[in-house]
């Protein structure tokens, strides 16, 4: 088990990634995203989480929202790597993904919160820490993501960028992603083993221990 551990115990200076260090490949991408830092800053509040569950969704996959080409919605997946796309899912939840190789993104499942933390539980109206980030739309509710950051480039100094790891990072595992109806057998979800941040219950599947909370 990852011990809980949040801003105070976190004396690390984090300096944001450049795009040259982001990996061009989708999977690759969500593997190196695990324990990595997303900043948010909105007025004089600053928010920031270590990335501790990810998903990527290629060029090509059936369950990506590129996979019929661009539209409006969906154009910062075109980008080239490291832009934010933040789209708005079931009529209640903001999603945030990492753009990655031309129409490919890996989605943010989950943070493990560092900086900010009573503005977190406000936002999300919980006391609980490891249940202000667990889950793509708790994850955008808790860093306030919406679609005003849509296309926003996280590798540059703005309102929302991704920047170093602040102490090294667990084992990794790869399972199945989750809640997907497409391509449902590819080992595109990583996540950071033992941590309690990471979304859903978990039970036994052939790649190792995968989640059923989609929220």
């Amino acid at each position: 088990m990852v011990p809980l551990q949040t801003a105070p115990n976190l004396a690390h200076k984090v300096q944001r990634l450049s795009r040259a260090s982001l990996p061009s490949d989708t999977a690759e991408l969500a593997k190196y995203l695990i324990g990595k830092t997303i900043v948010r800053k909105t007025g004089r509040t600053t928010l920031s989480g270590r990335i501790v569950e990810t998903e990527g969704y290629p060029p090509g996959d059936a369950s990506g929202h590129a996979y019929r080409g661009r539209t409006a919605r969906n154009q910062s997946l075109f980008l080239g790597r490291g832009f934010a796309y933040v789209y708005f899912i079931y009529g209640t939840s903001y999603l945030i993904n990492v753009s990655a190789e031309i129409g490919a993104g890996v989605l943010l499942r989950a943070v493990e919160p560092l900086a900010g933390i009573s503005v977190m539980k406000r936002l999300r109206k919980t006391d609980k820490l490891t249940d202000l980030a667990r889950g793509p739309g708790r994850l955008a509710a808790a860093l306030e993501i919406d679609r005003r950051l849509d296309g926003i480039d996280l590798c540059a100094d703005g309102p929302i960028w991704l920047g170093t790891a602040v102490r090294e990072t667990a084992h990794i595992r790869t399972t199945v992603r989750i809640g997907i109806t497409r391509e449902v057998d590819r080992p595109l979800r990583f996540y950071e083993e033992g941590s309690p941040f990471v979304s859903g219950q978990r039970v036994k599947k052939s790649l190792g221990l995968t989640s059923l909370d989609s929220k």
